[in-house]
């Protein structure tokens, strides 16, 4: 990733749904002045969705998503509908494409309904004007309604008006700059080992930067390594130290109790929306048995290196701390099972490489089919004993701990 550029996970993310042939592929391409997706006049070219990362004016940095027709059948068919109910998880914006030729379907309702129990912004776009333009549609519960023509271009640009009205203000979200105040310090612990990727930092530690610049705060950063030294020169007297999981028990060693400390996946969580009910959830661990499913979760996907942090070392801390034989599954990237009752636990990753939509649909998956839910910052404090201190930044959450134990 180019630094200069917003994340994915950043961007708003702008789906488009409908059925076969709704002029979903010409909107796009019409939206964004290219040839992003093919178009033809057989059902189902879409057979897979069609991600663009892109500065869209007047909407600002955007991921643009093409989806295959929800009417699409055959086994094949019902996998590529599959990924479009996954794909709308992750939107934070989703418009709904009804061919004006054949009106408004069953299909188009039942999509209609799933973007309403998703709880997103939505509008209604009545393609092909240029063909149609007297449709009638079912109540639509507040979600916009426009007529366009891909093919001619006209209610294009009103189309991007209207999506820039609907996008969400996440100005008021901070990653960490709400803790700190102007000119403190923070010490960033980012150990380089075996698992870190070459020649970069990982994002939720760029993100942690350039919060505390926006703030302006003063980033300090080192290696678990060299932390006594800086800690010991002259100076340095940080307002917070945040570190990287894996080094929580040897950074609080020689972190002074009286400095507050934290990590960047605790910070992500938070960031996420989802840091109480990790709290929560790792209680679960105590009650472990013998053969209990646990599942890790990563909203990556990376090459595993031999000491993988979610294939090796949470489990291996998990077996340490509670002495039993478990069963640990993994699944990474836009994978998610969608039946969750047959795991105790749940340990999920920051979250840094997925929309927040996305994170939350996958904890409110596991909340309503009564699984806890986790998240690895917090099972590593609380498996290496400091997740008493690692939450003090968070009073609300810091009193949930003599009830976790």
């Amino acid at each position: 990733m180019n630094l200069n550029d917003t994340p994915s996970s950043e961007r708003t993310h702008i789906g488009f749904f409908g059925i076969r042939n709704a002029g979903k592929s010409s909107l796009v391409n019409a939206i964004t002045g290219q040839q992003l997706a093919v178009v033809s006049d057989v059902k189902g070219t879409t057979t897979d969705p069609v991600k663009k990362a892109m500065e869209l004016l007047p909407l600002g940095p955007v991921v643009i998503i093409d989806t295959p027709g929800f009417d699409d059948e055959g086994k094949l068919g019902l996998e590529r509908v599959k990924k479009t109910k996954e794909i709308l998880k992750t939107c934070d914006i989703a418009v709904l494409v009804v061919d004006a030729g054949t009106g408004f379907t069953e299909t188009d309702n039942e999509l209609f309904k799933l973007i309403g129990e998703r709880k997103i912004p939505g509008i209604i776009v009545l393609n092909k004007k240029d063909i149609a333009d007297d449709i009638r549609i079912p109540s639509t519960d507040g979600f916009e309604i426009i007529q366009v023509s891909s093919l001619n271009g006209e209610g294009i640009e009103d189309l991007k008006e209207r999506l820039a009205r609907l996008i969400p203000d996440k100005t008021e979200r901070k990653l960490v700059g709400d803790l700190v105040s102007p000119e403190d310090m923070c010490v960033l612990v980012c150990p380089i080992d075996e698992s870190a990727p070459k020649g970069r930092l990982i994002l939720p530690q760029q993100q942690t930067i350039r919060d505390l610049m926006d703030r302006g705060a003063i980033p300090v950063v080192c290696r678990d390594t060299e932390l006594s030294a800086v800690l010991a020169k002259p100076g340095i007297d940080p307002a917070m130290v945040i570190t990287d999981s894996q080094a929580f028990k040897t950074v609080s060693a020689i972190v002074p109790d009286e400095i507050p400390l934290t990590s960047f996946s605790i910070l992500m969580a938070r960031y996420k929306g989802f840091l109480e009910t990790a709290v929560k959830g790792i209680s679960a661990v105590k009650n472990l048995k013998d053969q209990d499913k646990v599942l890790l979760a990563e909203g990556c996907t990376h090459h595993r290196q031999c000491n993988d942090i979610g294939t090796v070392k949470i489990p291996r801390w998990l077996k340490a701390y509670t002495g039993k034989e478990l069963t640990i599954e993994t699944c990474s990237g836009n994978e998610f099972p969608e039946e969750l009752s047959s795991y105790k636990l749940i340990i999920h990753c920051g979250g840094c490489m997925l929309t927040e939509n996305a994170v939350l649909a996958r904890m409110e998956q596991a909340v309503r089919q009564n699984v806890p839910f986790t998240n690895y910052g917090i099972a590593i404090a609380f498996m290496t004993g400091t997740l008493e201190r690692s939450l003090r930044l968070f009073p609300g959450l810091h009193e949930l701990l003599p009830e976790i134990g």
